[in-house]
Order: structure tokens, then sequence, then C-alpha cells
């Protein structure tokens, strides 16, 4: 059973230009208008933040801490609903310096992972406009929070993998002299073959969770007729012994161009629109209505791995959708049953088809309900 998820309250304090917030959302939709530059996304990205411990705007998290402050701190109260009655738990993460301290209940999390984990947040920015047309990283990205999910132990194995690779780049612009004789090598790609093809497995399997959710969710949004299907593009082997052999082929080619050409750094998620590559086929509106699709699926994919509806948070979509699309956006937003915190220059346009709603202002970084 899929149990909805509430952020009951919030409270802000020194996150960019926030200096003091604290109000209580509505159980469904929640409307966070203002003009440009006012502080609307800061209060998403403090939403994103309490719920994962990190932004979606920016990995160097001294960014979020108000001019003249020294510390940013996000406190919150998250209700899951159960058959035996609702269950809240207290989250908050504090920045100070670039280091964050993430609390559940008052008590330190076993570890980031399981705390990021706790209460899920799905968010749709401008920025992810990329996914279909831009770098590969961000599809591997979206991968990546899937599996968090789904396969929570590939976090330490992504980790691993990332330190194991900058040593043996490092290694080889330092010791060309010694590509087939160095055990410090042999170490390394020990590592890679190990943690890659662990990590190699956990996203297939969160792409074949993807495919068949982004297809149904495209063929809601899109133009009839239109199909979209995903299918994963890996860069390394989820066997680590043809991992291994590889990596040690490829040392003194890695050496010249001096990054590593195998492995799961090199995955992607391919898009195909009717059988094309959607980069090269879709259309501006076409690739929008694909990213509204890999986030309907991401949504749900988390939704049945956790048991527990994502909140939903939409920065400004509606400016970056035609009329069309902006209505296909919130005919699917009336059926999900997500909490939802939108940004938006017009409070007008978002029409209320999800049930209660509540209002908020932002001008100067200062919040008020309306």
């Amino acid at each position: 059973m899929i149990r909805p998820l509430t952020l009951v309250e919030l409270r802000v304090r020194d996150l960019r230009n926030l200096a003091h917030v604290q109000l209580e959302p509505a159980q469904r939709l929640n409307v966070i208008a203002g003009n440009n530059g006012q502080g609307k996304t800061s209060m998403l990205e403090a939403i994103y933040l309490l719920a994962t411990s990190r932004s979606f705007r920016t990995p160097r998290l001294a960014e979020l801490v108000r001019h003249d402050s020294e510390v940013a701190s996000v406190r919150g109260v998250f209700r899951e609903e159960w058959p035996g009655g609702p269950i809240a738990r207290e989250q908050s993460v504090g920045v100070r310096g670039g280091r964050r301290t993430c609390r559940l209940d008052g008590s330190a999390p076993p570890s980031l992972t399981h705390y990021a984990t706790r209460s899920p947040v799905v968010v749709f920015d401008p920025q992810q406009m990329l996914l279909s047309t831009g770098p590969a990283s961000e599809r591997r990205t979206l991968l990546d929070r899937v599996t968090l999910f789904t396969h929570p132990e590939v976090d330490a194995h992504r980790a691993r993998y990332a330190r194991a690779l900058r040593e043996r780049q490092f290694l080889l612009g330092d010791r060309t002299h010694a590509l087939d004789c160095s055990a410090e090598l042999d170490a390394y790609e020990q590592l890679l073959a190990e943690h890659g093809a662990a990590l190699t497995r956990a996203r297939r399997a969160a792409c074949e969770d993807l495919a068949k959710r982004i297809h149904e969710a495209f063929g809601r949004i899109a133009t009839p007729g239109l199909a979209l299907d995903a299918r994963y593009a890996p860069g390394g082997s989820e066997e680590e012994a043809l991992a291994l052999e590889r990596l040690r082929s490829m040392r003194r080619q890695d050496a010249q161009r001096k990054r590593t050409g195998f492995g799961p750094h090199l995955d992607d998620l391919g898009l195909m629109l009717d059988g094309h590559a959607a980069r090269v086929v879709a259309s501006q509106g076409q690739h929008r209505a694909i990213t509204l699709a890999l986030k309907s699926a991401e949504l749900a994919c988390i939704a049945e791995a956790r048991g527990v509806l994502p909140i939903l948070l939409l920065d400004d979509v509606s400016s970056e959708l035609d009329a069309e699309r902006t209505s296909a956006l919130f005919e699917f937003l009336a059926t999900t049953e997500s909490q939802l915190f939108i940004t938006t220059t017009r409070a007008d346009l978002i029409v209320n088809g999800a049930g209660e709603r509540r209002d908020f202002r932002v001008d100067g970084g200062v919040v008020e309900t309306r």
C-alpha cells in the first residue's frame, strides 16, 4: 500500500534571502507566488534540503547560507498516514561553512542515505529541461535518484567507485612510465571493477523500473500516437571480471586521453521517440513533455520502492510549457495524490483541481499566507 506523505510544518532561517520563514502547508496544493528574484525557488530548495540534505540548485552547500550569517537551517515535520493512525517525525538540516548536520527526531541518522530516504521528494524545475537534451550526467543523476530508493546499498558503491576513479586517473597521469607493473593501479582497478559492476547492475534495474512508467506517462502528456521508450546504455559491465580486463587493457589509451574510457561514469539513459533518438527528432514542446514523463516515472518508482507518495516540487513550470502542455500538466497533477508545492509569478494561472489549496506570497524573502 502506498501511503500519503505530508509536510505539515516548515521553519527556515537564513537560507539564501529567506531570513525567517514559518508556515503550515496545505495537505494537497500549495502555491507560492511572487515576482522573479524574491525567493520562490529558495522555498522549494529549503524543502528539498530538509528532505534530502542536498540542494537541487548547487552542489556547494555554502551558497545556501544567507549573506552576513554563519548558519542556515531548515526544520520541519513530516507525517505519514498509516492504517493505525498518522506517524509524525521531525527532520532538520543545518549548514555551516559548507558542512551539513542532519537530525531525525533530534538524533543523528545512521547515514545520509538513511536520512535522504525517509521523506522522498521529486523536483521539477526549468533546469531539468536538460534531461532530454543535455549531457548524459543529467540522466545518470535521474537513475541514481531512483536507485537510492530501489537499491540503497549502491550509494556506498557509487562513492567508492568515484574515489577509485579519481585515484586511477591521477596515477595514469603521474606514472605513465610504469603502467604495466603498477600495483597501485591494480588495486584501484580492482575497486573500479567491483563497485562499478554493482553500480551497473543497480542502474540497469532502475532503468527497467523507469521504462514502462516513462512510456505510460508520455502517452498521457504528449500528442496521441507518439511513443517514448527508454533503454539503458551502459558505459561499463555488470561482470566484474570483464570490467577488470577492460580497464587493464586500456591503461595506455586512458593515460593519453587523460580520462577513463570504460565504466558506469559513462552510462546514459537512451530516449527513443517513435524509434528515433529523441535528442535528434523531438521538437521543443516534445522535449518538455519528455521531461514531464521522466519526472512522473521517477515519482512512481520511488513511491513503489519507499511505500509513500513523494512530495512534488514544481518551480515555475507553466513558464516552460505551452498552453497545451500546461493543461496536460495540471490534468496530471489533479490525478496524483502527492502533496504539491508550485511556484509561479501568476497564482491565478494555477488551476485548482487538486483539492485543498493554500496560497503564499514571497516578497524580498518574506513569506506571507494569503
